[in-house]
């Protein structure tokens, strides 16, 4: 099978995705703006053919070039994992006459007015949600949607430049960091406890699924620099306190049309058990939280995707047999990493539940946490107990420091 892979080298797990279609026997065409020679040999070995182009981002001038490297020769899919690339593959699809999901389904997870629109003509429960185009739409909205608020691209991910407001003045403080963005909705804050649900599914059959939690919620996370945030994978979906938000996953899948891929969905569990949809892409979870599923199943779900896309088919997996959890750790101060305190004895004490340590070294510069999930580094920990595994995790957070300075 031919497929042709869009940006296999960027985000960096994309390369393990390029590696499972290797992997499954396809022959992997790639197209990414990376010079083949700085890609690193475990992923060039499993491309066929490469393609160069200038700027992944010049969608336009990307779809033409790809078109004059083919020559009219057709691929039997075209795939791509990474949010921005996903409409010209819609596009590609269309143009070339290949299966998959067409740009009338995939806008439906891209623009997040339009998915709430059809996951509420589904009967699902979705925050008050008012699409604006300027400041003055904007001002219009927040009377009808009310405060607290939330104030979000249309087209965005990972939580850029979306704002928690709670009155008027800091609505226009918002509003005012907002020029570049040509399309935002203005929505219901949702107070209640944040949750994603995952799912591989081959022609919208769900043949995987799980479910984890965020603690604290992403927008509390990303306010405070203090906090280690954690994400934990739990062992089942099929827990009683879940069942609503699964149920809900369930039904948006089809609602929105999924075909074969991954998706991700953020849902909120509120205190009185109430699941309201968040938000669903077309498209792999980001801050490791692949690899950390991976670590709860004892399973390649890079391979699995793989299998999905190239045979239409996914191995039956065992029950889930570990809960786990990944711990984000960000430095003190400012510079490089001088210090980490307290990891040893985490590690003297936890060996036997810890699946990975993944920090940065001494003498790294810090990275930008406003800008990045994946702060300064990660750890693993998991265990067949659900509230063990949450009480490990949060020592974790707790007792292990990382400084920096000039």
């Amino acid at each position: 099978m031919d497929v042709l892979f869009l940006s296999p080298n960027y985000p960096p797990e994309m390369q393990q995705f390029t590696r499972g279609l290797g992997q499954a026997g396809a022959r992997v065409h790639g197209v990414g703006d990376t010079p083949l020679h700085e890609i690193p040999a475990q992923v060039r070995e499993h491309l066929t053919t490469y393609l160069q182009v200038p700027a992944m981002g010049d969608l336009g001038d990307v779809r033409a070039r790809i078109h004059a490297w083919l020559g009219g020769r057709r691929p039997d899919r075209v795939e791509t994992l990474w949010e921005p690339m996903m409409l010209l593959a819609a596009g590609l699809r269309e143009d070339l006459n290949v299966p998959g999901m067409r740009t009338e389904v995939v806008a439906g997870f891209r623009d997040k007015a339009l998915m709430r629109q059809r996951v509420a003509a589904a009967g699902l429960r979705i925050p008050r949600t008012v699409r604006v185009r300027s400041a003055a739409e904007a001002l219009a909205a927040i009377d009808a949607v009310g405060f607290p608020a939330i104030l979000k691209p249309v087209d965005g991910a990972g939580g850029a430049d979306t704002h928690h407001v709670t009155d008027l003045a800091g609505f226009r403080a918002a509003l005012a960091t907002m020029h570049h963005v040509p399309d935002a909705t203005v929505e219901e804050y949702v107070e209640g406890d944040e949750f994603t649900y995952e799912t591989l599914c081959v022609d919208g059959a769900i043949l995987y699924e799980s479910v984890c939690a965020y603690a604290p919620t992403v927008l509390v996370a990303r306010r405070n620099e203090w906090i280690s945030p954690i994400i934990h994978a739990r062992r089942s979906v099929s827990r009683p306190e879940l069942a609503a938000g699964v149920e809900l996953g369930r039904r948006a899948v089809p609602a929105l049309g999924m075909g074969t891929g991954i998706t991700h969905m953020e849902w909120f569990r509120k205190a009185d058990g109430t699941a309201i949809f968040g938000e669903m892409a077309c498209r792999p979870p980001g801050a490791n939280m692949v690899d950390l599923m991976n670590y709860a199943d004892d399973c390649d779900l890079y391979a699995d995707w793989a299998t999905a896309v190239t045979n239409g088919s996914v191995r039956p997996r065992p029950p889930r047999p570990w809960s786990s959890a990944i711990v984000f750790k960000r430095a003190q101060g400012r510079g490089k990493i001088r210090a980490v305190v307290g990891l040893d004895a985490f590690v003297a004490k936890h060996h036997r539940w810890i699946a990975r340590i993944d920090l940065l070294p001494i003498g790294a510069p810090r990275r930008d946490w406003t800008q990045t999930f994946l702060a300064d580094g990660n750890l693993v920990v998991r265990h067949p107990d659900d509230a063990t595994c949450m009480e490990i995790a949060r020592e974790a957070a707790q007792s292990i420091q990382m400084y920096a300075g000039l």
